[in-house]
């Protein structure tokens, strides 16, 4: 067998960049060891296997060394436990697929001699976080006590997705990359990001992320085009710190969920009832923890009683989702991981021969029957 001569380090990177270990691969590539070590290398066949699964396209393997990849958007995480390191596949390839998608879109509004939008950048970072949470609130449409009559957290989430896609935002939450359930994105890695541009700002959210933090993460980047400062996010706790940018969005973003008027209203109510977060959780359809983040930003509870609440409310939520539920309807799920709205642009493009299909499969990620299942789900006929 003719095997490539190839610097075993290129191997190495590659399954870092993977973000998975040589046990993972051991039934499936029996050799690796040996390959890693430099002993042995590869045969073409196998190195062109080896390169689908750690997701690395093949032609790095024949560089002098491995590449310096690098985020092509501002790195804003703020995760204090350990280093940020050198991001996965997952989270470039996902980065990539918005960057397509936001500039694809772009041309397509400016072609139609489309307006910019307006609130895209309007707000800078010497204005009061809190008057821009105000008019965030103001231009999404969301009228205090908006959240009453929506049933869950997840429903409330919805709601708020489909309102910012209604003034031109691209809204993705999805935790795996593109449809590839076996790619699922780490939220110690990241918990969102924006994009911004003045006809096609994007938004994405990691969906891997509990139920609680959604909700904030998505406030959080909306403030991120608010200000006109494109970015990865990551925090702990869902409290943002040591960064100008992250804390302001932090602080717009909390306001935009549970204005401070509200808040103040409500809590001589409450304060002294057993669960006073799940009461501000109800009224506001945030999650008890993000009820309790707004507290401690208002100081109507201190910073070790927020923690308190904190750890004792996510290892609940670790419970809940290490229990197996359904994957839910496949199209259904498309409306968060590919948008509605921006599939409809493809196919709308598809249709009018602006674009050929196979650019459309490319775009959405879905291909031949699949593609032509969700088209007609959102009732659309390709003819």
């Amino acid at each position: 067998m003719d095997r490539v001569t190839i610097d075993s380090a290129l191997l190495s990177w590659a399954l870092e960049r993977s973000g998975k270990t040589p046990e993972k691969f051991a039934n499936r590539f029996p050799k690796l060891d040996v390959w890693l070590s430099g002993t042995v290398s590869p045969t073409f066949k196998q190195l062109e296997a080896f390169s689908k699964a750690t997701y690395t396209p093949m032609g790095y393997f024949f560089l002098p060394e491995p590449p310096a990849e690098s985020l092509p958007i501002p790195d804003f995480r703020t995760f204090s436990s350990t280093s940020v390191k050198r991001p996965s596949a997952n989270l470039l390839d996902t980065l990539y697929t918005m960057q397509r998608r936001r500039d694809w879109l772009r041309e397509q509004l400016i072609e139609e001699e489309a307006s910019p939008l307006a609130f895209v950048g309007s707000a800078r970072l010497n204005d009061p976080p809190e008057s821009v949470g105000q008019e965030m609130r103001r231009i999404v449409g969301l009228e205090d006590g908006w959240a009453v009559h929506v049933h869950t957290w997840t429903d409330a989430v919805g709601e708020l997705r489909r309102a910012i896609e209604t003034l031109g935002v691209l809204v993705v939450i999805n935790g795996v990359v593109g449809n590839n359930t076996s790619r699922k994105l780490d939220v110690h890695e990241f918990r969102g990001f924006a994009l911004c541009d003045e006809y096609a700002p994007a938004i994405f959210v990691n969906g891997a992320d509990f139920e609680s933090a959604k909700m904030f993460t998505l406030a959080h980047e909306l403030a991120h085009i608010w200000i006109g400062r494109e970015g990865l996010s990551g925090f702990e706790g869902i409290v943002a710190t040591g960064n100008d940018v992250e804390k302001y969005c932090d602080a717009a973003a909390a306001e935009f969920l549970v204005p401070a008027h509200e808040l103040h209203a409500l809590w001589p109510k409450i304060k002294r009832n057993a669960l006073p977060f799940n009461d501000i959780a109800r009224r506001f359809k945030v999650s008890p923890v993000v009820a309790a983040r707004r507290a401690w930003d208002l100081r109507l509870i201190g910073k070790e009683h927020f923690f308190t609440f904190y750890k004792e409310y996510t290892a609940e939520e670790h419970q809940k989702k290490s229990v197996k539920k359904g994957g839910g309807d496949f199209y259904n799920s498309q409306n968060t991981r590919v948008g509605a709205r921006f599939t409809s642009e493809v196919i709308r493009a598809a249709k009018e021969g602006r674009i050929q299909y196979r650019e459309a499969y490319s775009l959405t990620g879905l291909y031949g029957n699949t593609f032509k299942k969700y088209v007609q789900h959102l009732g659309f006929d390709l003819l």
